[in-house]
C-alpha cells in the first residue's frame, strides 16, 4: 500500500492526469500480484526442489547399486574368459613343443 500511495503522490506532483495515475497504479498492482513470486511461492518451490533432490539421490543410489552388480558380473565373465584363453594358450604351446621334439 505504501508503494501505491508514494507512486500516486509522485505522479500527481508532476501533473499527471488523475485517470492516468490510477491506470498506472492499477497496472502496477496487477503486475505485482500476478507476475512476482510471493514468499509462499518461493517456499513451495524450495520444498519441491528438496523433494526432487531426495528422489534424485535415491535414484542415483539405486543406479549405482545396479552398476556395481553389472561390473561384478562382467568381472567374473572376464576372469573366466582370461582363464580359458590361458588354458588354450598353454595347450597350443604344449602341442607346438611336442611337434618340435
Amino acid at each position: 500500500m505504501k508503494t501505491e500511495l508514494a507512486l500516486y503522490q509522485a505522479l500527481v506532483s508532476i501533473n499527471v492526469p488523475e485517470p492516468k495515475v490510477i491506470a498506472v497504479i492499477e497496472a502496477l498492482e496487477s503486475d505485482m500480484t500476478t507476475l512476482l513470486a510471493t514468499k509462499a511461492d518461493l517456499a513451495q518451490v524450495a520444498s519441491d526442489m528438496k523433494h526432487q533432490v531426495t528422489e534424485l539421490k535415491a535414484n542415483m543410489k539405486h543406479q549405482a547399486a545396479e552398476l556395481k552388480a553389472d561390473m561384478s558380473k562382467l568381472e567374473t565373465q572376464l576372469t573366466l574368459r582370461l582363464g580359458t584363453l590361458m588354458v588354450a594358450t598353454v595347450g597350443v604351446f604344449a602341442a607346438v613343443m611336442k611337434l618340435i621334439q
